[in-house]
């Protein structure tokens, strides 16, 4: 594609089916707005040319805010139909030679479907060219009705069509190329609905009145032209994006245990030879090496994790995994949380804003928090840093080869040197120098210990 092709994306429908105080547009699916998913598409499928939203006014500010500058917006100020809405963007497109027309209700259109609709007008002599599919289930969709030599002579709305019409299966989907010029010549001549709007789907009819021909792209995956006017019909496009998601993972060489029970984002990259359990999330932009195993029960949200990663029955939000590091099951890492080669954390730990050094074990019921850990320590079991005073978190740092004791209280800020050992139960509230031992409460020095 070159910049002779500019999209305009219409969002401003207000959903009234959706049954939300939300616009519809800023549902999700993946984890994004549909808007989202749609300008993305759209602007893939333009590579370079401009890209104009027509927003309603309930959505003005948040689509701004989430498409920043990736989009020309142009407000519809009254819900007037599908054909003024796209008449709004025409001062933004003037002079360009081709528009593609989406609509950001259709979330799941490929961005290889959009330019196979660019094309195909490409090839057509006449002004514009229509996106259809042949469904058994029409959501909705508007008819295509052709003539006996097969030509396009009208769209007709699901509303307006007769019970002979209502039996097509060649559906409308809803996303056109147009030769720029005509188009916006075009919309002002469209007739008033009896519902007070105008129809973009009406351009067909004028155009075949004008002699002029009317092309056809076919959409070939029917979950592409999920249309979302519902909860029903949003649940369905999840289900799709997800089971498109998986597909592609597993053909990529992923092991799904389970694929029914497992979410990946449509940010999240995975390396071969890893393997999914059962109810595993994968969400946000994480980032998952070769040869992990995580679940079952697992969720992970904008982490990375290293090759060889061990992963059960945890939550990982914001954490950082380096190689060959064991988790779970029942462990909590939060923002912060970076866990270094060779890391062992057991069951019901929690991790948050700290560094273990390569080799550490954690074993379980512990908290270590704002904390920077060394190489080979031994925390033992119910070890919680004190991080915070009642004011500001406060730092605690363990040296190489340190024994923590089990039920320690670390006190911060403080720290415990290298080869450094507590009692257990342990209350340390001063520094313990290296290669010493430290017991009682509060902890105090009894003995360096041999060697040192």
């Amino acid at each position: 594609m070159s910049a002779d092709v500019g999209a305009v994306v219409l969002a401003a429908g207000l959903g009234t089916r959706m049954k939300s105080a939300r616009p519809k547009v800023l549902h999700q699916i993946g984890g994004r707005p549909m808007l989202v998913w749609a300008v993305e598409s759209a602007r893939q499928a333009i590579e370079g040319g401009k890209l104009v939203v027509v927003i309603g006014p309930e959505a003005k500010s948040a689509a701004q805010e989430l498409l920043g500058p990736h989009a020309t917006f142009a407000l519809q100020p009254e819900p007037l139909g599908t054909g003024h809405a796209t008449l709004q963007a025409a001062h933004a497109l003037a002079g360009t030679k081709l528009v593609l027309v989406t609509s950001a209700d259709l979330p799941l259109l490929r961005p290889e479907t959009l330019r196979g609709l660019v094309d195909t007008q490409r090839r057509n002599e006449g002004p514009l060219t229509l996106l259809a599919a042949h469904a058994d289930s029409p959501r909705g969709f508007g008819r295509i009705v052709r003539d006996g030599s097969g030509h396009v002579i009208a769209v007709v709305e699901e509303a307006a069509a007769t019970p002979e019409q209502l039996l097509l299966r060649e559906l409308n989907v809803g996303a056109y190329c147009f030769h720029g010029d005509w188009l916006w010549e075009t919309l002002p001549r469209l007739p008033l609905t009896p519902k007070g709007e105008y129809y973009l789907t009406d351009v067909v009819g004028i155009a075949v009145a004008d002699g002029k021909s009317v092309g056809v792209a076919g959409a070939e995956d029917p979950d592409e032209v999920i249309g979302v006017n519902t909860r029903e019909h949003l649940a369905e496009a999840e289900a799709a994006l997800r089971s498109r998601i998986l597909r592609q993972w597993m053909l990529a060489g992923v092991t799904l245990q389970d694929p029914a029970s497992t979410y990946i984002g449509p940010d999240v990259t995975l390396g071969t030879d890893t393997v999914l359990l059962a109810n595993t999330h994968l969400e946000g932009k994480t980032s998952v090496g070769a040869g992990c195993t995580l679940g079952p029960n697992t969720l992970i949200r904008d982490s990375i994790i290293g090759d060889g990663c061990t992963v059960e029955a945890s939550v990982l939000e914001g954490a950082r995994l380096d190689e060959q590091v064991e988790i779970g099951p029942f462990a909590h890492l939060r923002p912060g949380a970076h866990l270094m080669r060779g890391v062992h954390m057991g069951n019901f730990g929690e991790v948050k804003d700290s560094t273990l050094g390569p080799g550490t074990k954690m074993g379980h019921f512990s908290y270590v928090g704002n904390a920077e850990i060394g190489p080979k320590v031994n925390i033992g079991a119910g070890t919680v840093t004190c991080n915070y005073d009642g004011e500001k978190k406060n730092p605690t740092t363990i040296g190489e080869g340190a024994f923590i004791g089990s039920d320690t209280m670390l006190v911060a800020p403080v720290e415990v040197g290298k080869g450094a050992r507590t009692g257990a139960g342990a209350v340390v509230t001063k520094d313990v120098p290296e290669n010493s031992v430290a017991v009682g409460v509060p902890a105090r020095v009894i003995r360096k210990l041999k060697g040192s």
